[in-house]
């Protein structure tokens, strides 16, 4: 169970370390983002070939680079959201008076771009993996893929917290596609599902040979998807999840003004 614990213990420390470092580097001024995506995008290279060649180790070890891989183009496309580059056609507020579809192809446009790009990624993965023995890069993207759409549709359809702090100043405009309530009825089924699957995998996990690939994809997937759960919950939780990135908050600039108020709808 050591291999199983290193594994757990790696992916918090990831989920929380990249998080905070993402957040921090888009807290400084706006002439800094292009050398950090430009940094980042040195390593998304890397990372594309560390998928491609890990791919075909079905060892611990490559699961592990496959796992850590699939994050570093994970974070690319993140960083490309929130620094600005990567988002949508419409880049103003949702109009007064926007219900119901109207409402929701707004939303749509607004992320438009961010959305292709993460469809785009989820294929450059599949690509560099297909088939291979070690596959754990592709479900790490995948589980990350499909739970940030599920936060997504959340926030669209209302939760209590909406973590407006983690929204840079530029990107303020997209909290009035935001909804605040304490749930909505979709809520429910995502976590459920995500909640039976990690079960299973957790299972899974333990189950296998310590120290095989097995255990160890496995494990790494497992946190993975716990964690997204976590995360919903957040939404919905009387809890400041910002509390976690103080630090990687730290560098946001104080604002000169209110931010626009969340849509009810």
């Amino acid at each position: 169970m050591t291999d199983l614990a290193l594994t757990v213990a790696y992916t918090l420390f990831v989920w929380w370390f990249a998080t905070g470092a993402i957040l921090w580097l888009d807290g400084l001024p706006p002439r800094t983002y292009r050398y950090s995506l430009g940094a980042a995008s040195v390593l998304l290279l890397g990372a594309v070939q560390l998928l491609s060649s890990s791919a075909g180790d079905p060892s611990p070890v490559g699961a592990a680079l496959a796992f850590t891989a699939s994050l570093a183009v994970w974070g690319w496309l993140e960083m490309s959201f929130l620094m600005g580059f990567i988002t949508g056609p419409r880049r103003s507020p949702c109009p007064a008076g926007a219900r119901g579809l109207q409402r929701a192809r707004y939303a749509l446009e607004a992320v438009l771009h961010h959305e292709i790009a993460l469809a785009a990624g989820a294929l450059l993965v599949a690509v560099v993996t297909w088939e291979a023995p070690n596959s754990t890069g592709l479900w790490t993207f995948l589980i990350l893929w499909a739970m940030r759409t599920s936060a997504k549709l959340n926030v669209f359809l209302g939760v209590r917290n909406l973590s407006e702090s983690f929204l840079p100043d530029h990107l303020r405009y997209l909290q009035t596609y935001f909804a605040r309530r304490p749930m909505n009825l979709l809520f429910p089924w995502p976590v459920i599902a995500a909640t039976t699957i990690a079960t299973l995998l957790w299972r899974l996990a333990i189950n296998a040979d310590d120290g095989s690939h097995d255990a160890v994809s496995l494990g790494f997937l497992a946190t993975l998807l716990s964690l997204a759960v976590l995360e919903h919950w957040f939404l919905v939780l009387p809890i400041p999840a910002d509390a976690l990135w103080r630090w990687g908050l730290s560098s946001r600039r104080p604002l000169d003004r209110s931010p626009p108020p969340a849509s009810s709808s």
